[in-house]
């Protein structure tokens, strides 16, 4: 590290010339139209398009562009010659050799560089690139990159170059290999020919990118030398005998992390339930009492249904318990570790004694557009893998998406490219079709209520079925990446072959030690990964390690922020009940998997013949999946130490938020026993009007699920909206109408039964006292006001 500062200290002058230098970036780049057009290369296809090109940042002139008989073209010529200029004005490069330039991706297989000539190296920069497949990419051929790079070689045994918190970059041997490098690190030494190779999703970007990496690099070779420089002054100083004792502690702290369990749940419960029992005893006692004086012992028969009324009671008693134990009670518990709740992050792997676990990133998607839902959660994904590659390990995204094959065409065509750009594994199953008319055509039936369940298993099957080829491969001394690659190529096109064109699939599918199972408008913190697989390589007796969601709005909709205030006060319920020793939820998503417990103790076999995982019979298969693995021996545990770093999104309407509840009712009676709600905290006043309206609106469409569960009647539902439609009041009015007919025939109804209970009904049949009215005229207005008041897109009035 000495001989690299050795670059910077004699020359002052120079650094204030790279100071002046990156001064100019600090403005946004302009583009000048004068420029020449760069020559353009199809690999494969060629395809034009007016749209912007992928990777472009923002569009240039509109007046201008409108000129040209293809904008996209232009834009990518104009911004590829941009890209290129800004890396010879910040000395990125020389423009001496072939292997420097800037290279931007127009479309599928379609590829744009500056300068011109590289295109025509063979085997080399440009054709390497759009092997690559990526938006964008630059080189960089500083004097800081060749003194690294002379370090790397001299000293001949470093696979990666070491950046600040603990991260490093890869390091290839030759310019061939970038094709086969650890894409999501946006960037890689190449030792010959010498030079840095940094590439981005996005054009606007990738300057940014590449001067943080720089900046970096220097930091840490002024913080090592720092520290040599130190040592040798400590050397010069007199010696001093310093004594570290062991202790048993110290000792202890090499071994596994100690848990212990917390007992303040069970003591919270034990009080619920006494205080049910003394509620339930003064009922009694007031019974005896009247029938000690009048001796009608008639109304004893209410002794019968004080199991009913106790198991009624305990919500409302351990809500009770539960807020005088978080007003007075201990909480030290929400900021430590116990058996089954993370509030400190665990220790960190060590790369240098073994190699970091390979992550698998579930995906399950329906027919959520792409670039409003999809894209942003993908972008957050590959920040979180970016780290976790430069720390040394490995993930790979694997998208279940069950809307491909009933997209059209051009959707169809859109999502196979996004995946294909940024390296994504996918598979999709067949349309629903249980009675074909064509018989050469085979019928295929998609399980469940609830499709989500089957979508997954079905996407298993296929990675499970590549995996049984590749344990046929023999394994040479030999075998690279190159060859592991090669032989997956073939497994998997010999499975979409078996499946005689059923089957669509592409990418990496195979699953991983791990799996970090999200939904398709989920937000991951940047740096959680390495945190996930060192606590659950930790602990292996933990199956399922669920991760505390914040929420992702979306809208300022007052119903979007009703519902994210009552999630936030789940979760918070949630923290506080496993924190104290409760038995943690599985909640279907945020969630890290150990691959081998699901497989050990999930996997059934059903009349489709292939091995399941996922239970398909039931709406709640997360709660199932949660059930049969402790069943099995396996924990769960609850982790909170990232914060609000996972996002979830909520409910955007009335309609997803009543399917929701749905589904909530119809999954916990399909549990032997259902368990206590989530405990609610009353510490918000101010959405208490619209969850009274919403809780006292619910009650026939919660029946209606659970009467379709007992009497085995059929109930579908589909995915939940991700994004927001815009509806007048006009189209707001029959969709209204059409969901909610049944509800508001029940209104009128029982508006006319209040009415006529008190007018007309025979005088001693009239029922005029507040107490027997009330109930019922607040359930009907409350079914009534549901879908009306809670109705953003009505209550806005917007023609």
């Amino acid at each position: 590290m000495k001989a690299f500062k050795s670059y910077f200290a004699p020359a002052k002058q120079k650094d204030t010339a790279l100071q002046n230098v990156k001064g100019e970036k600090s403005e946004k780049k302009k583009t000048k139209h004068g420029q020449a057009h760069s020559d353009s290369s199809s690999v494969g296809d060629r395809r034009t398009s007016s749209l912007a090109p992928s990777g472009l940042g923002p569009q240039h002139s509109t007046n201008t562009l409108s000129r040209y008989s293809n904008c996209g073209d232009l834009r990518a010529d104009v911004t590829v010659h941009s890209l290129w200029q800004d890396q010879l004005r910040r000395l990125y490069a020389t423009s001496l050799s072939p292997w420097e330039g800037a290279i931007l991706k127009k479309g599928r297989n379609d590829f744009v560089c500056a300068p011109a000539d590289i295109r025509n190296v063979r085997n080399g920069l440009f054709d390497l690139v759009c092997q690559l497949n990526v938006s964008c990419a630059i080189t960089m051929n500083t004097p800081v990159i060749q003194s690294i790079i002379r370090g790397v070689v001299s000293s001949g045994s470093l696979p990666y170059i070491p950046l600040m918190d603990g991260l490093r970059l890869q390091v290839l041997a030759k310019i061939s290999d970038l094709p086969r490098c650890h894409k999501h690190q946006f960037a890689a030494f190449v030792l010959e020919p010498p030079l840095l190779v940094v590439w981005d999703d996005e054009a606007d970007r990738i300057l940014e990118r590449a001067e943080g990496l720089e900046k970096n690099l220097i930091r840490y070779i002024w913080q090592d030398g720092g520290d040599e420089e130190s040592g040798d002054d400590e050397k010069a100083s007199p010696a001093e005998v310093t004594v570290d004792e062991i202790t048993p502690s110290s000792l202890e702290e090499g071994k596994t992390e100690d848990r212990p369990v917390r007992l303040t749940s069970p003591v919270i419960v034990g009080m619920t339930l006494g205080l049910s029992v003394v509620c339930l005893g003064l009922g009694w006692r007031s019974l005896a009492l009247q029938t000690m004086v009048d001796g009608d012992f008639k109304r004893l028969a209410l002794v019968a249904v004080s199991p009913l009324t106790m198991f009624i009671s305990l919500f409302f008693f351990l809500i009770i318990i539960c807020d005088i134990f978080q007003i007075i009670g201990p909480i030290s518990s929400l900021t430590s570790n116990s058996k089954n709740y993370s509030g400190q992050p665990p220790r960190r792997l060590n790369r240098e004694h073994q190699d970091l676990p390979h992550i698998t990133i579930q995906m399950p998607v329906y027919k959520e557009s792409l670039a409003p839902v999809i894209r942003p959660t993908v972008i957050s994904l590959k920040a979180a893998i970016s780290t976790y590659e430069l720390q040394g390990g490995t993930a790979n995204i694997f998208v279940n998406d069950d809307g491909m094959q009933l997209l059209p065409a051009d959707e169809a065509l859109g999502r196979k490219e996004f995946y294909e750009e940024h390296n994504i594994g996918w598979v999709s199953r067949p349309a629903h079709n249980p009675k074909p008319e064509d018989e050469s055509v085979k019928p295929f039936l998609r399980r469940g209520r609830f499709k989500k369940a089957s979508n997954m298993n079905y996407c298993l099957m296929v990675s499970n079925r590549i995996e049984e080829k590749l344990k046929g491969i023999t394994r040479g001394d030999s075998w690279s990446q190159e060859s592991e690659d090669r032989v997956y190529t073939q497994a998997l096109a010999q499975v979409l072959q078996e499946d005689e064109g059923r089957t669509w699939a592409e990418g990496n599918v195979r699953v991983g030690d791990y799996v970090l199972l999200i939904d398709s408008d989920t937000r991951v913190p940047r740096d959680c990964l390495l945190d996930a697989v060192s606590e659950m390589d930790a602990s292996p007796e933990i199956a399922i390690l669920q991760y505390s969601s914040g929420v992702m709005n979306v809208t300022e909709s007052f119903f979007e922020r009703a519902v994210t205030w009552f999630t936030q006060l789940i979760y918070t319920s949630i923290k506080f009940a496993v924190a104290n020793g409760d038995i943690p939820p599985f909640v279907g998503h945020n969630a890290v998997l150990r691959w081998s417990a699901i497989q050990d103790a999930g996997s059934y076999t059903d009349e489709d013949g292939y091995e399941k995982f996922w239970s398909e019979s039931h709406v709640s298969e997360d709660f199932d999946m949660a059930l049969r693995l402790q069943t099995a021996g396996y924990s769960l545990r609850f982790g909170t130490y990232p914060g609000d770093g996972f996002k979830e999104g909520v409910s955007l309407t009335v309609y997803d938020e009543l399917a929701r509840w749905e589904k909530y009712a119809f999954g916990v009676n399909e549990l032997p026993l259902p368990s206590l709600p989530s405990v609610v905290l009353w510490n918000n006043f101010k959405w208490i009007p619209l969850f009274s309206i919403f809780l006292g609106g619910i009650s026939l469409h919660v029946s209606k699920a659970l009467l379709c569960h007992f009497f085995e009647i059929n109930i579908q539902w589909g995915a939940t909206s991700k994004e927001v439609e815009h509806c007048n009041f006009l189209e707001e009015i029959p969709k209204i109408i059409k969901s909610f007919w049944g509800t508001f025939l029940f209104c009128f109804l029982m508006t006319g039964l209040l009415v006529a209970g008190y007018f007309f009904f025979p005088r001693e049949w009239q029922i005029k006292t507040f107490a027997s009215i009330y109930p019922l005229a607040s359930v009907t207005v409350c079914h009534f006001a549901l879908p009306v008041l809670l109705n953003p897109a009505l209550m806005k009035f917007t023609w």
